[in-house]
């Protein structure tokens, strides 16, 4: 399978990279990768087809997407500006979905986080995707202020 490369989505304080499967075989370069963008946090939206650690030991810490938007309000409350991978199989549906709510949930509008991340991201969402994420409604989860009181995303 042709994959694509690994894309960085950036927003205001809001960093992500989106990014494919890896196997056990292209651990190596996939841990290269996620260094290169300081990573630290990794997000898996898929069945595992990798050994986590080796990626654990680099000092990344590999979650399963259970409480996504709570992850992102602490993370990038604790490290603003960080970056968070999050993965699918190929990197086109449910991770793209993952970020554009993230990208939701700021502020942006949702036709907005589409077109922000197809820029970057060809081929990313299928229909039921865009469906979805059209009749989302946010909370703005992730409007906070930082601990000089001011909004970190805007």
């Amino acid at each position: 399978m042709n994959r694509p490369a690994p894309v960085e989505i950036t927003y205001e304080n809001l960093r992500f990279l989106i990014t494919h499967n890896p196997t056990n075989a292209t651990l190596s370069k996939f841990i290269e990768e996620l260094q290169r963008f300081g990573v630290r946090t990794l997000v898996r939206v898929c069945d595992a087809t990798y050994d986590r650690g080796p990626i654990e030991s680099q000092g990344i810490q590999v979650l399963i997407v259970e409480d996504w938007l709570n992850l992102l309000k602490n993370k990038f409350r604790e490290e603003p500006g960080c970056c968070v991978a999050v993965h699918c199989v190929a990197g086109l549906g449910r991770a793209p979905v993952l970020v554009a709510l993230a990208l939701i949930e700021s502020g942006m509008r949702s036709e907005d986080a589409v077109h922000f991340i197809r820029q970057k991201r060809r081929g990313a969402f299928n229909s039921k995707q865009l469906l979805y994420l059209e009749k989302y409604r946010p909370k703005m989860r992730l409007r906070f202020k930082d601990a000089n009181g001011h909004c970190c995303v805007q």
